[in-house]
């Protein structure tokens, strides 16, 4: 058959060419579902592994890349979907403190802040009041100048609160961005595709491009599940990989995509059935930590 197969050198055999893999994929019975065993094995590993609603995300990279053992990747929705909870202060040294962001749906931040000139930690800890009692409960996306406003009047000290304006502009700039987790980037290591140091190298350091990545997922994010083959890939990095993700949604909105990147020679079926199960099992691990 034209074009299904290739030879990558003089002296190898043939092996099947992105179209003879979607040939393939395209062929395929739907995949054998999840078994009762796996299904147990990873709703305990939530269980026992995830506290906060940021490592459900991390979970499920891991949990993606152990059962395919290929690279997994996990886009989470931006943080200003939840409401803040809590603002807390942590002694750095005399001149800093580390602040902690925390929302209801478990999301933390932590960011190291300097100290305007004759503050002092009780200071910090009298403003962390006053931005707790003002905004708790909102999402930081509804956060107006109003608050605003009602917060530079208690707090009452011009330096102080531009500290506390700056805390409050890093969590909505943060809370703006989707966030990448990824999980089993070592698994390249043992793909035969990838004995060769430099490509190694070379696809490690794509995958620490998160704003590349995250483009990646967005062009596949759509309905139901997609597999993107070989010389299919737009991004020349991916065009010996093979891409399939999966968009997941809570009450209709769409939250995410979790994918799974590997050679093109992957366990099509095994990934595809995974990524069916999680796509939905997801979503009712996320209404837990109450998104």
């Amino acid at each position: 058959m034209l074009g299904y197969l290739r030879q990558l050198h003089t002296s190898s055999g043939r092996v099947p060419s992105s179209k003879g893999y979607r040939f393939y994929v395209d062929g395929l019975i739907p995949p054998k579902p999840v078994s009762d065993e796996e299904k147990v094995l990873i709703d305990r590993w939530y269980r026992t592994r995830v506290k906060r609603i940021d490592e459900v995300f991390v979970e499920t990279a891991k949990i993606i890349s152990e059962v395919t053992k290929n690279v997994a990747l996990v886009l989470a929705p931006q943080m200003t979907h939840a409401a803040f909870r809590c603002l807390q202060f942590l002694p750095l040294d005399d001149h800093r403190v580390i602040t902690v962001l925390m929302t209801d749906a478990g999301f933390i931040e932590n960011k190291i802040v300097e100290m305007p000139d004759g503050a002092t930690f009780a200071d910090f800890q009298r403003m962390a009041q006053v931005i707790n009692h003002n905004l708790a409960g909102h999402t930081l996306s509804s956060i107006e100048p109003p608050q605003l406003k009602q917060i530079e009047d208690e707090i009452a000290d011009t330096p102080l609160y531009e500290s506390a304006l700056e805390i409050i502009h890093r969590a909505l700039d943060s809370g703006k961005r989707e966030r990448l987790y990824l999980g089993g980037t070592t698994q390249l290591l043992a793909q035969p595709e990838f004995h060769d140091v430099e490509k190694v190298k070379e696809t490690l350091l794509v995958l620490e491009e998160e704003s590349l990545m995250k483009d990646v997922l967005h062009a596949h994010m759509g309905e139901g599940l997609e597999v993107t083959i070989g010389q299919e890939n737009e991004d020349s990095h991916f065009q010996d990989s093979s891409i399939i993700t999966a968009t997941y949604h809570l009450d209709g909105e769409l939250l995410g995509t979790i994918a799974v990147l590997g050679p093109t020679r992957m366990e099509y079926a095994k990934a595809m059935s995974l990524l069916e199960y999680m796509n939905k099992n997801l979503t009712e691990v996320v209404k837990r930590y109450h998104w």
